[in-house]
């Protein structure tokens, strides 16, 4: 990877989102009770953000993830794919870019995640979906707390009717949603903890909408109630045999996490770099 053309991006993401920090600081805190979150558009220029999607790789070079929980594409083997996918998204592990990100959230200790465990690329085609969740508590090792989502979208013209789109539901899985549209050249960051429910709702069209995403690290959680827990899925509001079925899932693997500390088996989503 050319790093000077990663450094680069990473300029561009922290001067944007320092002309904007007041503001992103603001939306934050006005939300950060229930679930904290913020999104800036417009985050690199253009034909950049284009680019990217341009050499976003075909589905049938990701692993598919599909079952009752949810129905995606996704990629953290970064060599396999274009260089600038890569380049974008370590731009967004600079130091600078991660210690802005930390002042607008109030999160002293915060940590960019290079082997890119649960991160990297993902893609949602026609039809998939994300059912409502709660992101697992730690990292691979169970050493951090995950604290933070960062989302870029790339897919140009994605609009509204298209599905697709961010949603957090601040009051619990069985209330109303919020939505944040997956704009094109908009980053979305959002808080992970142990009520941060959010979900992906199903894409309408047949079309792909294309993600870039980190997640962030802390020495603490973000709540004092926060504790250890496996990636928890239910259904939506009014899917009750789907809620039972996900309950009895997340129950079983948190049973074997409490006897198996690191799981039976290690979760495959991580960035193996060639030595």
């Amino acid at each position: 990877m050319d790093s000077s053309k990663s450094k680069q991006i990473s300029e561009l993401i922290y001067n944007k989102i320092k002309e904007k920090e007041v503001e992103l600081k603001a939306s934050y805190n006005a939300s950060k009770n229930k679930i904290g979150y913020f999104y800036i558009d417009d985050l690199l220029p253009v034909d950049l953000a284009k680019e990217c999607f341009d050499v976003f790789p075909d589905t049938s070079q990701m692993r598919c993830l599909k079952s009752i929980r949810e129905y995606k594409y996704v990629s953290a083997q970064m060599d396999k794919h274009h260089e600038l996918l890569e380049q974008v998204l370590y731009a967004f592990q600079h130091s600078k870019v991660v210690n802005l990100i930390g002042e607008i959230c109030n999160i002293k200790s915060l940590y960019a995640d290079e082997s890119l465990y649960a991160g990297g690329l993902s893609q949602m085609a026609h039809n998939n979906f994300l059912n409502p969740h709660l992101d697992n508590s730690h990292d691979a090792e169970r050493e951090r707390w995950r604290v933070l989502n960062l989302l870029y979208y790339v897919s140009p013209d994605w609009i509204s009717e298209n599905g697709g789109h961010l949603e957090l539901w601040p009051n619990g899985p069985k209330k109303e949603p919020v939505v944040v549209e997956s704009k094109f050249n908009r980053l979305a960051i959002m808080a992970t903890h142990d009520t941060s429910w959010h979900s992906v709702n199903q894409v309408k069209v047949d079309r792909s909408r294309c993600c870039i995403s980190n997640y962030y690290f802390s020495d603490e959680p973000l709540k004092e109630t926060d504790q250890f827990h496996v990636t928890k899925f239910r259904g939506r509001p009014e899917d009750t045999f789907t809620n039972i079925v996900l309950d009895l899932d997340a129950n079983l693997r948190m049973l074997v996490r409490k006897v198996f500390k690191n799981g039976i088996r290690k979760n495959p989503h991580f960035y193996k770099k060639k030595k």
